[in-house]
């Protein structure tokens, strides 16, 4: 009996329904990454406005969080994921890390400030700093509240200069590579509150038009 492989026969990745599944969110996820690489690069180069590309990376990044949690341990982190299948897209790996669009990291929607924003800011900047004292650690209770402030603070004009603002965006950064589940230390939560109050008495200065 002839064990020769023919090219006409069919590969199989998979011997199970439960296999197929997971190579299947492997592949999905494989596609997200690339697609977020090709939509930095379009945006770096001019080739989409501002207007098209800020929804469709936060659909992007929301697409790639909903299938992290549903690869579970296979994707131990996405730099490991990146490795393993060769995947040299540095665009794409940095806006998973920062977890949020280029126009939020870098303030480029940045408009004329309106009162309604000030109250929303101030409010975003309470609420964060409330959830610090209140001891809360963990990424998922932290994690929401720090993007929606620093989204905040990109809608006014110059806030990309802010040191107080770079400061959220890199703790946004650290938080974002932590799991669900992981805490911050009380070391961490004590600097990240100073950072907090830091960005908040600079937001009001800038408001006023002192240095």
């Amino acid at each position: 009996m002839s064990s020769a492989f023919s090219m006409d026969e069919e590969v199989r990745l998979h011997s199970s329904n439960a296999q197929r599944e997971k190579y299947n969110l492997l592949a999905t996820l494989f596609g997200i990454v690339t697609a977020l690489d090709y939509l930095e690069r379009a945006y770096v180069r001019d080739s989409i406005t501002a207007v098209e590309y800020s929804p469709a990376c936060t659909r992007l990044l929301s697409q790639y969080k909903t299938m992290l949690k549903l690869v579970g341990g296979d994707v131990p982190s996405i730099e490991e994921f990146m490795k393993r299948y060769r995947m040299d897209m540095p665009a794409a790996l940095h806006r998973l890390q920062v977890g949020v669009p280029a126009t939020v990291e870098h303030s480029s929607e940045a408009g004329p400030e309106t009162s309604k924003w000030v109250a929303e800011t101030t409010q975003s900047f309470i609420t964060f700093m409330d959830a610090l004292k209140l001891r809360l650690r963990a990424k998922d209770e932290l994690h929401p509240i720090l993007q929606e402030l620093v989204t905040g603070l990109a809608r006014f004009k110059g806030s990309k200069e802010w040191d107080g603002r770079n400061r959220l965006v890199a703790w946004l950064i650290t938080l974002n590579a932590m799991k669900a589940s992981e805490e911050i230390t009380d070391e961490q939560s004590r600097q990240l509150l100073f950072d907090v109050d830091h960005a908040y008495a600079e937001f009001f200065r800038s408001l006023s038009g002192k240095d």
